[in-house]
């Protein structure tokens, strides 16, 4: 699943060192999403998928990103929260996405602009279920982090390929006495 996406994003035009928004729920295709873009060497930024159209496009604007996947609906705690109509609204001002690749989740009608929006499961089938890792350096970009912005602006936080995999393994050494 992750090489199929990271395929999907590849015939899509992304490349290593393009940035990448993930607005989605807590889904599977949120983490394959995340390994995809590294896969290939795409910057990913998660936004949390409760924020609205505005918190969403400072982000993306910050980060530079050319697309996002995004989901469209989310429902949690039993209310349906509309993903794809907040992207829509965010992207109704320019910026530099240029195509938006989106998840069936509800499966519910939503708005889609024909000229930028993907549904992932039309173009998904028809990519290999191999892709080859993009090679990468210990401080090439991998993800950015963005804190919530409830004291000021968002502020993102870049982490790198290697520092981050290294924070990882030795947090787990350390916290789980591995």
């Amino acid at each position: 699943k992750v090489c199929q996406m990271a395929n999907v994003l590849k015939a899509l035009g992304i490349q290593k060192g393009d940035r990448v928004c993930l607005y989605l729920p807590m889904i599977p295709s949120t983490a394959i999403a995340m390994l995809a873009c590294a896969r290939i060497g795409a910057i990913h930024t998660v936004v949390f998928a409760g924020f609205s159209a505005q918190a969403l496009r400072s982000r993306i604007i910050d980060a530079e990103c050319t697309c996002v996947i995004t989901a469209d609906e989310n429902i949690r705690g039993g209310k349906t929260y509309p993903l794809k109509a907040n992207v829509a609204q965010a992207l109704s001002e320019p910026s530099a996405v240029t195509q938006v690749l989106v998840i069936k989740n509800t499966g519910n009608p939503v708005p889609a602009d024909p000229l930028r929006d993907i549904w992932y499961h039309d173009v998904a089938p028809s990519q290999s279920n191999w892709c080859p890792p993009e090679s990468m350096e210990a401080e090439d970009p991998l993800f950015i982090l963005y804190t919530s912005g409830s004291t000021g602006s968002p502020k993102g936080v870049l982490h790198t390929t290697a520092g981050y995999a290294l924070y990882a393994a030795m947090t787990f050494r350390w916290v789980f006495d591995y």
